[in-house]
């Protein structure tokens, strides 16, 4: 147990080192229940477990449900859940417990507590687990209390999870086998894993608040040619004359937005992997940072986090279903095999099929979801990456962040402008759904 808490303690300073004194107690409730930390938790096990960015998502996702649960029972400003999910259903009811307990720890319990149960390395998260209920007792709160406030957090991660299993995601393993398809125009496994595609039938899951993976489909994307004179050639020749005269800045924004859970370099033949946080456990971190930055009470933080999580989801089925369907071949692809065979994109490109970008999308859905609770103009300084290899940077607005993270994708060299382009107006028309249930639902901004 000494080493789990000094593992938690070592998580505790990497989120509160950049943060002023003032930032590190938020409307009334202590830091050790900052859902942050969960979140961390969570993230470090997705990393150990090299979970894929849509998988990722999913699990984002899950494990805010039991924790908002929790906190609307008690808090009838904040809707319920199936006033956002209309397939939601829940199992139990939190609200009829009549057993004295802390919602707050049972709503921090709850997120750590779906993760042990979905994870594949879930049984790590019991050390967490332990650790949080030692600094729970070592606040004096008697031990009834602590054992009915498990109790909970447990009934609602049992409820989340049951709640998971109808979203077919347990069904992906028996559909057909995915194969690349015939033809020069489409995606090809790339160097230098030539990994196969990452999760080809991602648009059969279930979504929490579209009506279909379909709704947000984006604009047609330009024909495939080898035409010199081609829009398309043109498309992949900016690729490739970017990336000889890459400035240090864009070098730095490309590594800083790569989020790549496993990327592999090589050394004679050596091969070495480096794993990484996926791209929306990046913005849910975002979200864990700013809601500390904005002083949001204990709700808050769970109501925004579970809001981010649903947008997740959202974003990487409407995204997966159209790199599917068009199989867009990926800028190094094309570029080795007619243009320069020894080209290297500056970061390694990800194995699925290019168009849309999933990190314009799932950026520009989370930037408008997070301008409307929180404001634009919200000045933050993002250094939620330091733990998993990077450093910070910081921004004026979450639209400005978004649009970096597009663009670093240009920059790195695994996509075209086009996909960037168009997948940050696909990312803000799940976010434009996504918000209206958000108001007919009732939930109002953190920050008018």
């Amino acid at each position: 147990m000494k080493g789990v808490l000094q593992r938690l303690v070592i998580v505790l300073i990497l989120f509160v080192a950049a943060t002023s004194q003032a930032q590190q107690r938020a409307k009334g409730f202590p830091d050790y229940m900052w859902p942050g930390h969960a979140i961390h938790n969570v993230s470090m096990v997705m990393v150990h477990d090299v979970v894929s960015p849509p998988v990722a998502a999913r699990y984002y996702s899950y494990c805010m449900l039991g924790a908002y649960n929790i906190v609307t029972a008690h808090n009838k400003n904040f809707p319920q859940l199936n006033k956002l999910i209309k397939s939601y259903s829940p199992t139990h009811g939190i609200d009829t417990v009549k057993a004295a307990y802390d919602y707050r720890i049972a709503s921090y319990y709850s997120i750590l507590e779906t993760a042990r149960l979905m994870l594949p390395s879930g049984f790590l998260i019991k050390d967490d687990e332990d650790a949080f209920i030692m600094l729970v007792k070592k606040t004096g709160i008697k031990q009834e209390i602590i054992d009915n406030s498990i109790k909970v957090g447990q009934q609602a991660a049992v409820d989340a999870v049951n709640f998971s299993k109808g979203d077919r995601y347990g069904k992906l393993s028996a559909l057909k086998r995915y194969t690349p398809l015939q033809g020069e125009g489409y995606w090809y496994p790339t160097p230098p894993g030539y990994f196969e595609a990452v999760e080809p039938n991602w648009r059969t899951i279930r979504t929490m608040v579209l009506d279909t993976a379909t709704q947000c489909k984006p604009a047609p994307l330009t024909p495939f040619s080898k035409d010199t004179a081609s829009v398309f050639y043109k498309q992949v020749k900016e690729v490739y004359q970017a990336s000889k005269k890459l400035t240090d800045e864009q070098i730095n924004q490309a590594l800083f937005w790569d989020c790549n859970p496993f990327a592999i370099t090589t050394s004679g033949h050596m091969s070495i992997g480096y794993k990484k946080i996926s791209p929306g456990g990046h913005w849910m971190h975002i979200t864990a940072l700013v809601s500390k930055q904005a002083r949001l009470s204990f709700d808050e933080t769970i109501a925004l986090l579970n809001v981010e999580g649903l947008t997740l989801m959202d974003s990487f089925i409407a995204c997966w279903e159209e790199k599917f369907a068009t199989n867009r071949i990926r800028p190094e692809t094309f570029i080795n095999r007619y243009m320069d065979v020894k080209w290297q994109p500056v970061l390694q490109t990800p194995p699925f099929p290019e168009y849309t970008s999933g990190h314009s999308v799932v950026s520009a859905a989370s930037a408008e979801v997070l301008t409307y609770m929180l404001g634009d103009n919200f000045k933050y300084e993002d250094d939620t990456e330091i733990p998993f290899g990077s450093g910070k940077r910081s921004f004026t607005s979450f639209r400005q962040a978004a649009l970096e993270a597009g663009m670093s994708r240009f920059y790195g060299g695994i996509h075209y402008i086009e996909s960037i382009e168009t997948g940050s107006t696909q990312g803000k028309n799940v976010a434009g759904v996504i918000i209206a249930r958000m108001k007919e639902a009732g939930i109002k901004p953190c920050i008018k």
